[in-house]
């Protein structure tokens, strides 16, 4: 099990490294996570919702993504309630306190869709969540040392020398430990590390004195095309300007910004997340995501004054492009009668596309394929709400006999329900020629296989991983 000092130290991404570390070693691998928070989610073959991460993990394990690898998701819908997804289905919405009096009954899920991979690997890799040293919720703990018991599983803790403090990090998260948990950390990693090592080597030695846990290695700062778990991700960090730049609305409850990775792996391309007036400068294409909260991130946008600065953008021909709660914003109206998202009974929309969206309470998770312009696109389908088109033309005819999303007539507007729409090569491709050639630039020489390149990271974190930490040791501390 790979625990952390802390949340967006490494955890995720050192658990995809031993999947794939594993993997090539001949082992059948999988990962897990009983309980993730996180508004980037997917859906398996199954129909089944489940965090991305674990997604990312399964890739590099290579293997089909299932429910059980993260049998709780947790998507919060404010900054006081989550929506509650038990084995990939809708459960309850519940506030922080209300989820706390209902895990009892969640440990026992946990604990079979566990038994439930046990059965069917040779290993598998735990992730934790957050930090094991919150000793305010360790009574109720099914995430981190609650469950590397209920599981048996040893544990390796990763701190991040890039916060600074690593040293005081993984002292401190050990320190504040139960004897019996201390007993199950047989190792710790530190992270993002950028230097000279011989200069660290010292405090290393003078920390597995202090807590006697040996070091399993130095990972270097590393900067990988893979997708990252939290909405803290350097990914919002706007970037310098390109042939092609690409604007994304930073909205409060931003779901699923995985959506962009594709573009962002595109040498010409600069994708840009928005969220004042000089985002705008420049843009070549703007998209609004997908959204948790439809509503709350719809009344964002006109109290933020963002819709001003879109039509501003949509009346210099700037193509616009929503996906799921995006689309969704893109209509007319969008009502939630029941009160699922908010306590409003509607709100309106930009009107840019005529549609006009219910929100209810059944939600839609399915993969789905179909046609767009020719040519053959898949992706995946969230949401809780369903949208009525009137005037104007689908935008994507898809296999199971209905019709998805909406397009206006001159063809610069357009949203779908699709996430993962950009990981169709032919589609990415085709507008960013379109883009470019607008502007008057070469077309692109070179096409990239979106599939080929996920391989070659995983295999080059795999490569690093490999290079820097003891992975005899870490054999030992699994009994392989």
């Amino acid at each position: 099990m790979i625990q952390g000092t802390g949340s967006s130290v490494g955890k995720s991404i050192i658990t995809a490294a031993l999947c794939r570390i594993f993997k090539e070693d001949g082992y059948s691998v999988c990962p897990f996570k009983s309980q993730n928070m996180a508004l980037n989610s997917y859906v398996t073959k199954k129909g089944e919702e489940m965090g991305r991460a674990q997604v990312v993990q399964a890739e590099a394990a290579g293997i089909e993504p299932e429910v059980s690898m993260n049998p709780i998701l947790l998507k919060p819908t404010s900054d006081i309630g989550s929506q509650v997804i038990v084995m990939g289905r809708v459960h309850k919405t519940l506030t922080a306190a209300e989820y706390r009096k209902e895990v009892p009954h969640i440990k026992e899920t946990v604990k079979n869709a566990y038994n439930e991979l046990d059965d069917k690997f040779d290993i598998i890799t735990i992730e934790g969540a957050g930090s094991p040293a919150e000793i305010n919720l360790r009574e109720n703990d099914i995430v981190n040392m609650g469950l590397a018991e209920m599981v048996d599983s040893p544990v390796i803790i990763v701190g991040d020398i890039e916060r600074g403090g690593v040293f005081a990090s993984i002292y401190g998260t050990i320190m504040l430990m139960e004897p019996e948990e201390k007993a199950r950390i047989k190792g710790f990693i530190i992270n993002k590390f950028r230097g000279d090592i011989e200069i660290l080597n010292p405090g290393i030695k003078m920390l597995e004195k202090k807590i006697n846990i040996p070091c399993l290695g130095v990972l270097p700062y590393t900067q990988l095309n893979i997708d990252d778990e939290d909405s803290i991700s350097t990914r919002f960090s706007n970037k310098k300007e390109n042939d092609i730049n690409i604007g994304v609305i930073k909205l409060p409850f931003v779901s699923n910004f995985s959506d962009f990775t594709p573009l962002e792996m595109e040498s010409r391309v600069s994708v840009r997340y928005i969220t004042k007036k000089e985002d705008f400068d420049n843009i070549d294409f703007l998209i609004i995501p997908g959204s948790k909260n439809t509503i709350k991130d719809m009344e964002y946008i006109i109290q933020s004054d963002l819709d001003k600065l879109i039509y501003k953008k949509h009346k210099e021909d700037i193509p616009i492009m929503g996906i799921c709660g995006g689309y969704q914003m893109l209509g007319e109206e969008i009502a939630d009668p029941k009160h699922i998202e908010s306590n409003m009974d509607r709100i309106n929309g930009l009107g840019l596309l005529k549609t006009k969206t219910i929100i209810n309470e059944v939600k839609d998770t399915l993969r789905v394929e179909g046609i767009l312009s020719g040519e053959r696109v898949s992706g995946y389908e969230i949401h809780m709400g369903k949208t009525e088109r009137f005037d104007c033309k689908p935008f994507i005819e898809l296999e199971n006999g209905k019709l998805d999303g909406a397009i206006n007539e001159k063809g610069t507007v357009y949203g779908t329900y699709l996430h993962g729409i950009f990981e169709n090569d032919n589609f990415r491709r085709n507008l960013i020629d379109e883009l470019i050639e607008k502007k008057g630039l070469k077309k692109n020489d070179q096409n990239i296989n979106f599939k080929d390149i996920k391989e070659n990271e995983y295999n080059k974190l795999a490569d690093m991983t490999r290079e820097n930490l003891d992975m005899k040791k870490i054999k030992d501390i699994i009994g392989i």
